[in-house]
C-alpha cells in the first residue's frame, strides 16, 4: 500500500471531494477545505483495505478502481455485499458509533483511495450538518439495496438474479453493453450461485435472444423488455 498527500494545488481535490456525493453540495471553498484534510492511499489488485473486527478511525472514498465488499461464513465462504467504484465511500458505519466493523473491503484492481480521519469528518458535520444528511441518504439506499439482495436470495432463482443485475447494470451505466464490475467468480458470490452456474445461465439468455456475450466481461443486452418481464413473472 501506497500512501501520500494529495497535491492540492494542482486540482486534484476537485476530482476526488467535488464528484462524491456527499460532498457535492458544498462550495468549493468547503471542498478546498476537505481536501487539505485527505490522505491518499494506493492498494494493489487482490490487498485487502479493511477487514472485518477492526475499529475503523477513517472514511475512504475510491478516487480511481474497484473495491469489494464482503462478509466470510463460519466455513470460511465468501458473501459479496456490494461492489464500490470511482465516487463511492466506505467506512461510514464507524463514524456514528465505536462498533467494529463486519465487512471486508479488498480492491479488485488496482485502486486510489481518499482517506479522511473520523475526527476530522465530525468536526465538519458538527459546522455542516447537510454533509451527515447526505451519508444518511446513502445508508438509506444501502440498506433497500441489501434488503432486496437479502429477498432475491431466500426466493428468487439464479436466473431472475442475474436477469435483475443485468437490468441494474443497464440502468448505471446507462447503455444497452454493460460490462460486469467483477469477475465471474466474484459475480457468482454476489448472487449466491457458481462460476459455472453463471456461465450457463448467461449463454441461456443469448439463445433466448435477450443478450450477446461479447466479451469475458461484457453483455451487449439486445432486449431489455424480457429482461424486466421476466423478472416480474417469477415475482
Amino acid at each position: 500500500m501506497k500512501c501520500h498527500h494529495y497535491p492540492n494545488q494542482n486540482g486534484e481535490y476537485e476530482l476526488c471531494v467535488s464528484k462524491v456525493p456527499i460532498f457535492n453540495h458544498l462550495n468549493q471553498e468547503e471542498m478546498r477545505e476537505i481536501a487539505f484534510l485527505i490522505q491518499s492511499r494506493t492498494f494493489k489488485k487482490g490487498e485487502v483495505i479493511f477487514s472485518a473486527n477492526s475499529s475503523l478511525n477513517e472514511l475512504f472514498i475510491i478516487h480511481t478502481g474497484r473495491v469489494k465488499i464482503y462478509r466470510l461464513s463460519d466455513s470460511g465462504r465468501e458473501q459479496i455485499l456490494r461492489i464500490l467504484e470511482a465516487k463511492e465511500f466506505m467506512g461510514e458505519l464507524t463514524l456514528f458509533n465505536e462498533s467494529l466493523t463486519q465487512n471486508y473491503a479488498e480492491a479488485t484492481e488496482k485502486t486510489e483511495v481518499c482517506v479522511i480521519q473520523k475526527s476530522d469528518l465530525q468536526k465538519l458535520i458538527v459546522r455542516k450538518p447537510s454533509i451527515a444528511l447526505k451519508i444518511l441518504e446513502e445508508f438509506s439506499k444501502r440498506l433497500t439495496n441489501a434488503d432486496q439482495l437479502i429477498q432475491q436470495l431466500g426466493s428468487a432463482d439464479v436466473e431472475t438474479r442475474i436477469a435483475s443485475v443485468l437490468i441494474d447494470l443497464n440502468k448505471k451505466q446507462n447503455s444497452n453493453i454493460v460490462t460486469l464490475p467483477m469477475s465471474k467468480g466474484d459475480f457468482a458470490s454476489l448472487i449466491g450461485t457458481t462460476q459455472e452456474t453463471i456461465s450457463r445461465k448467461l449463454s441461456a439468455f443469448q439463445e433466448r435472444g435477450w443478450i450477446k456475450l461479447t466479451g469475458q466481461r461484457v453483455v451487449s443486452i439486445l432486449n431489455i423488455e424480457k429482461l424486466i418481464s421476466f423478472t416480474e413473472d417469477t415475482k
